[in-house]
């Protein structure tokens, strides 16, 4: 039952710490879980736990040798979740380091790229890392380190070694929730803070206005709201000429995002694109709340974005003729939509 449940899952969780630890270094644990009610002695079972089944299953379970090439496997949900937290289905860290690594923009020859290519040559020109600072409770079993640091080794093409841990005692239990006061003392008091910014630039679609054609989508162009590396709290005014927003009935609205284009400033306008310059996330289709339609069937506007500090972009559309504004919301980590408010 669900009580067994939690109940089996704290003891597996102090049999790993146990049988991984360093220090106890002890080679078999046992899992008890008592029954319920009158069976609380005789409803009981437990089972013997050694640290080589553990180290097999977590090594090739979370941890698993692949190569630079390989990607996350998304597994296909139901249609029908329970809300929460957006966890992971693909349990291999390894291969969400590999994603990230060959997804990470880097500096060559004075410029930024970005290596999207997914064969076994991208090890060449994908950026490695030399050092290493481990964070979290499960590297303080020294199996996974060494095959982390194994893993990594492995993808590089110039036989540059193995990256080195950087030294000291981290704390890996509280490292975690150190860095989050931290993070909040030094927003109110001041103090070094290590930015990233958005890892990509953002645009929205603009359809052009012009002659219907038959058979064919008016040309589309895009307009930059978020410039690659702008910090996450952020908020910018973007200068541009207005813009009609349609209201009052269903419309289609589109994103776009971009690794490969780190010089477009917000406001700038592409007025056409390479098909691996640009891509597109979900669109949203809308319909845009408003008491009295405007006979053009649109509402002169232009765009303040705001990018929070959870990675969520906020983007206002400002009437000019009234104070009427609505806001349409994308998650950048996820890359989805939300829904818009006015």
């Amino acid at each position: 039952n669900a009580w067994q449940s939690v109940a089996l899952w704290h003891s597996c969780r102090k049999a790993k710490e146990s049988l991984l630890s360093n220090l106890e270094g002890v080679a078999e644990q046992t899992l008890s879980v008592l029954g319920r009610g009158s069976k609380l002695i005789g409803g009981a079972v437990s089972l013997q736990l050694s640290a080589t089944d553990v180290e097999r299953v977590l090594l090739e379970g979370f941890f698993p040798v692949c190569s630079l090439s390989d990607r996350p496997q998304r597994q296909a949900s139901s249609g029908f979740q329970q809300l929460g937290l957006p966890f992971e289905t693909e349990t291999a860290i390894t291969r969400h380091l590999a994603d990230f690594l060959c997804s990470a923009p880097s500096e060559v020859g004075g410029s930024v790229v970005a290596d999207d290519t997914a064969d076994d040559s991208s090890a060449s020109r994908t950026p490695l890392p030399n050092r290493l600072l481990l964070n979290g409770g499960v590297f303080k079993s020294a199996s996974l380190r060494r095959r982390l640091v194994e893993c990594i080794a492995s993808w590089s093409a110039d036989g540059a070694g193995p990256p080195q841990l950087l030294e000291g005692q981290p704390d890996l239990d509280r490292a975690v929730a150190g860095g989050a006061a931290y993070y909040a003392w030094s927003k109110l008091r001041g103090g070094v803070r290590i930015r990233g910014g958005a890892p990509r630039s953002y645009y929205v679609g603009i359809e052009t206005a012009g002659l219907a054609v038959p058979g064919m989508p008016r040309p589309l162009q895009a307009m930059c709201v978020v410039p690659q590396g702008l910090e996450e709290g952020s908020t910018l005014d973007i200068p541009s000429r207005e813009v009609g927003l349609v209201v009052g009935q269903p419309a289609r609205f589109r994103f776009f995002s971009s690794r490969l284009r780190p010089d477009d400033q917000a406001g700038a306008l592409l007025p056409y694109w390479e098909d691996e310059g640009l891509e597109e996330t979900a669109p949203m289709e809308v319909e845009l709340p408003i008491e009295e339609s405007p006979e053009e069937g649109f509402v002169p506007v232009t765009f303040r974005c705001h990018l929070t500090e959870l990675g969520v972009l906020e983007l206002w559309c400002i009437s000019t003729r009234d104070a009427q504004r609505w806001k349409l919301e994308l998650n950048v980590r996820e890359e989805q939509p939300a829904s818009p408010t006015a």
